[in-house]
């Protein structure tokens, strides 16, 4: 992190990196799980496993976008248009790829720059990119723990989704 409190493009991109991993990991250990339990509606905030890994993959999309073009996608992703594990795996490498090219053309002036987004004819916020990228990541990491609560408790636990533990076994 640089002086005044921004982060540098390469620490952003270290980020996306762990965030991939994270849901790589929960992708393989839940194509492990009863499929009926994927979409098993279990009193979570986004009903089921597969809908909490759809939710996680809307929010990188849209966020995406929005910081792309400054304004939200009109529709969401959901367990309609991503039905299953196969969907979902296909709908996030795409997403990753556009994500990892968008990143590889910021630099840390982009990424200290802050950024308007639109959420409606009214409604305008504007935050500086690097927060904007952070929450994203930090979102798919509450996510990702309450679907790995659920696959723990399918006994398929995707063990440790720290990013420490990414970071040990990507220096290895």
């Amino acid at each position: 992190m640089r002086a005044g409190g921004t982060m540098r493009a390469d620490e952003v991109r270290t980020l996306f990196e762990y965030n991939y991993w994270a849901n790589k990991r929960l992708q393989e250990v839940a194509a492990k799980a009863p499929p009926d339990e994927l979409t098993r509606a279990r009193g979570m905030n986004c009903q089921s496993v597969l809908g909490t890994l759809v939710h996680i993959l809307d929010a990188e999309w849209s966020w995406r976008v929005g910081c792309q073009t400054g304004a939200w996608p009109e529709e969401d992703l959901s367990v309609q248009t991503i039905p299953d594990l196969a969907a979902l795996g296909a709908r996030w490498g795409q997403d990753a790829g556009e994500m990892r090219t968008f990143l590889a053309g910021l630099t840390d002036e982009d990424v200290g720059a802050a950024r308007t987004f639109r959420s409606g004819p009214d409604r305008e916020r504007e935050w500086p990119l690097w927060q904007v990228l952070v929450h994203v990541v930090n979102h798919g990491t509450q996510h990702r723990a309450e679907a790995a609560d659920r696959l723990t408790q399918l006994g398929q636990s995707p063990g440790s989704l720290d990013f420490i533990r990414f970071v040990s076994t990507r220096d290895r």
